[in-house]
């Protein structure tokens, strides 16, 4: 039975002792100490304002995380729905999304319209809010190519407030958000300029190419790029529905020209992209799998079959044996390749 604390609308009520399972994608069962979602602006900064003294825990679509432990803080769930056009020309278009909108269904909206810019990020769980905070990417993009500004509620203040692109300091899953200003902003919602014509259609990274021809696609529109990268996706990658998991859970390694000759003299089939004069980035994925991680199971922890990179839950894991798991990777890793590689999922 849940406790209600306080009503404050017929939509927004705290819970207590409240299951996360379904708020998360690695279908972790954790509780947390209080729940409510917010679905305004204004219901968000009610919530903040008149629970400053409290421990807050902001949740978007829980598709990037590891929940170890119950919550013991007020989480609140972002819920602002809406999405809109708010200026366009002859060649561009400004969309603004709210950020609790899922990020798939919108890149599926946005080609729709006929807007290019996010075709080649398709599928990748999550809602629209935190794609800035990870700066996600997939298939040669990332979110910074195509946006424009997001805006974020000061927790201390309830003030809001404007990021540009330069302000947010994007880097590879970077941003200021997991740094300078972490725990201290709540994203509302994102810009993004998007082509209306002369589409640059981007399919020289991945297997995006091969999959076209094997659709019989010679000159590929947004939605064929987009059908390529979720078919792809969908032959590596489990849905997170039918097994949990929170996509990919390492970030591919950068490492110095020097670090990489090291271990290319020591295995001469590693693959690697040139980053710049002195920086290579080597395939996390490569790297677990070689170590001999792929498709391994330890209870209902494991690795996937199709992809390294996918660390999943078998069915009742807890996070603790996840991350146990996880831990075993990167020590195994960096110990056969002297390379070290860190969790792209953030860890609770």
């Amino acid at each position: 039975m849940f406790t209600f604390v306080k009503r404050y609308s017929l939509s927004m009520v705290i819970q207590t002792n409240y299951s996360l399972k379904k708020y998360n994608t690695f279908g972790i069962e954790a509780k947390a100490k209080e729940f409510v979602a917010v679905h305004t602006i204004e219901e968000l900064k009610s919530i903040v304002k008149e629970n400053q003294s409290k421990t807050k825990f902001i949740l978007g679509g829980g598709s990037n995380m590891l929940l170890t432990q119950d919550i013991e803080a007020l989480v609140i769930h972002i819920d602002l729905k809406g999405k809109k056009i708010i200026k366009e020309n002859q060649d561009f278009v400004w969309v603004e999304s709210m950020a609790g909108e899922n990020w798939h269904e919108f890149v599926l909206w946005t080609i729709g319209q006929n807007f290019g810019g996010l075709e080649n990020m398709s599928l990748i769980p999550g809602n629209v809010g935190t794609t800035p905070v990870q700066n996600i990417g997939a298939y040669g993009t990332e979110i910074k190519d195509t946006f424009i500004s997001c805006d974020a509620m000061n927790i201390a203040s309830q003030q809001m407030k404007t990021f540009t692109k330069e302000e947010c300091q994007f880097g590879y899953r970077e941003s200021i958000f997991k740094h300078d200003v972490k725990d201290q902003f709540i994203i509302t919602s994102v810009v993004f300029k998007l082509t209306k014509r002369n589409h640059k259609i981007n399919t020289s990274y991945g297997d995006i190419t091969k999959e076209l021809e094997k659709q019989n696609v010679v000159t590929p529109a947004l939605k064929d790029v987009s059908n390529a990268v979720i078919a792809i996706r969908k032959s590596k990658l489990p849905d997170p529905k039918e097994l949990g998991n929170s996509g990919s859970f390492f970030k591919n390694p950068i490492i110095s020209k020097e670090q990489y000759e090291k271990a290319h003299n020591l295995h001469p089939e590693m693959p690697h992209y040139v980053i710049s004069e002195t920086e290579v980035k080597v395939p996390a994925g490569w790297l677990i799998e070689k170590a001999g991680f792929k498709g391994k199971r330890f209870g209902d922890a494991g690795i996937h079959k199709n992809q390294a990179l996918v660390l999943v839950n078998y069915g009742n894991a807890t996070g603790q044996e996840i991350l146990a798991v996880s831990k075993d990777i990167q020590a195994t890793v960096l110990k056969e390749f002297g390379i070290v590689i860190e969790a792209e999922v953030n860890v609770i």
